[in-house]
């Protein structure tokens, strides 16, 4: 992010901590509890948002070297993502294109050559396959034609994207419409991966979502926790077709106010947190980066699984891994035991058919936003602004 617009949304948040003031979105507006249950929603969701539209896997720290692999199920098909031989990302079908087992049972790791666990078929890192065992007997295969079955792969600012349909396309500027300078200026792809570790939850996807916000509920649900770091209610905010760009509002920022401008810098004095339509949220740091990746669960609207990755600049994990691994450590907790546990109650009460809506507040733009983006891109009529409720 180039230094001028770092201090421009310094200042911002200054003003707003002067003023006592927030992000405001202009109004009110209710979102229908159905939004967290319906069934045909949901169902609408999952085939347009994760059967119909490029993912992020993770960042480029999850391939670092030729050789390497992961693997995934997130969106309804089992991914072998791997970085080949020349080094390009490449991702498939993680299925053995003989009796379509499984290929790859590890999350992570590196090989040359992935051989499947029923017959020992083989394939490379490309997808080629390369071998079959007494070839002689089983009979004539054309070994071009049946190697792994490859899905759009993007590697792009550090990001790996992958469309789960074999004839899907991926823009990556179109993808970050509005941020591409931003994402440049962090240089993502030289972090490390340090950590991971994913929530199964009751709650909608949506829901969890909707939990990083806004910072209004910082001095009530994480007095004891965040509250202790940023101040709340305060927020810089823009958006950028789809996505979003939140700053919170750290209480280092005090400190900025006897320093000179050119020594202002926003990942310290603020908090920047980016959302990425429709699933992914960045929350950037001095030393890293956190990203958090949520998930529906086919069939079921009320559950969903979060996957968060923590990524490190090389030379902070190398000069004090310890502390690293305790912030990571800490904000999964201030997730999973605060701000899921509290969504937690609210899917329980749409599941009632009691609650008809929640209201997204004033000072709760993010909400405003990317849930009319959701109903946007599924045809649906926005949700109104209001002036009460």
């Amino acid at each position: 992010m180039r230094h001028s617009l770092q201090v421009e949304l310094l200042k911002e948040l200054l003003r707003q901590l002067d003023e006592g003031v927030n992000a405001d979105a202009g109004g009110l507006r209710k979102n229908p509890a159905s939004a967290y249950t319906c069934p045909e929603l949901a169902a609408r969701e999952w085939q347009h948002f994760f059967r119909s539209h490029p993912q992020i896997i993770g960042c480029s720290a999850e391939l670092p070297e030729p050789g390497s692999f992961v693997t995934l199920g997130d969106f309804g098909m089992e991914v072998l993502a791997t970085r080949d031989e020349n080094g390009v990302f490449r991702a498939f079908l993680n299925a053995c294109r003989h009796r379509g087992t499984m290929l790859e049972g590890e999350r992570r790791g590196i090989k040359q050559r992935f051989s499947c666990p029923f017959h020992a078929w083989t394939y490379a890192s490309d997808g080629a396959l390369t071998g079959i065992p007494m070839s002689q007997h089983f009979g004539s295969v054309d070994k071009d034609c049946h190697g792994l079955i490859e899905l759009p792969a993007v590697e792009n600012r550090g990001f790996l994207w992958v469309h789960p349909d074999p004839e899907g396309s991926i823009d990556p500027d179109a993808l970050f419409a509005g941020l591409t300078d931003d994402l440049d200026s962090w240089d993502f792809g030289s972090m490390i991966l340090a950590d991971e570790t994913s929530y199964d939850m009751r709650l909608n996807w949506k829901l969890a979502t909707d939990t990083f916000g806004e910072t209004y509920h910082f001095k009530r649900l994480h007095r004891d926790t965040l509250a202790q770091v940023f101040h709340g209610d305060v927020l810089a905010y823009n958006t950028f077709g789809r996505n979003h760009r939140m700053i919170l509002c750290s209480r280092q920022i005090d400190a900025y106010r006897g320093l000179p401008e050119s020594q202002w810098r926003i990942n310290v004095g603020g908090f920047p947190v980016y959302y990425l339509f429709p699933n992914v949220v960045l929350n950037v740091s001095p030393a890293g980066m956190t990203m958090v990746r949520v998930y529906p669960c086919p069939g079921d609207p009320g559950r969903s699984i979060s996957r968060l990755s923590y990524y490190f600049d090389p030379a902070q994990l190398e000069a004090d891994p310890d502390m690293l691994r305790f912030r990571s450590e800490a904000f999964g907790n201030v997730v999973e035991s605060e701000d899921y546990a509290t969504a937690v109650t609210t899917q329980r009460a749409a599941e009632s058919g009691l609650l008809d809506y929640v209201i997204f507040g004033r000072n709760e733009a993010p909400l405003h936003h990317y849930h009319n983006t959701f109903r946007d891109a599924l045809g649906m009529t926005p949700l109104p602004l209001l002036q009460e409720v």
